[in-house]
């Protein structure tokens, strides 16, 4: 039986917060932006990161990031008839 991942344990190399990569990964994934775009956006809010940076956190948290998003859906959806 795989052990629980603890959440501080994925971001534990990466000197930005837990909410400040879940904030770089959605706004990438959930608007239509460029990872330039995305760097600017987050330089309005003080942020400042590379757009390399934007990169690799897609690539590194975007997957776990839709699976959870997968798994509150089907949570929601259970028992939900779509034929109505």
């Amino acid at each position: 039986m795989p052990r629980p991942r603890n959440p501080a344990y994925l971001f534990r190399y990466f000197n930005s917060s837990p909410e400040v990569i879940r904030l770089v990964v959605l706004m990438y994934v959930r608007f239509p932006l460029s990872l330039r775009n995305v760097e600017d956006l987050l330089f309005e809010r003080a942020i400042d990161i590379c757009h390399e940076t934007v990169r690799l956190l897609r690539n590194r948290f975007g997957p776990m990031f839709a699976g959870e998003v997968r798994r509150k859906r089907v949570d929601r959806m259970r028992g939900f008839r779509h034929w109505r």
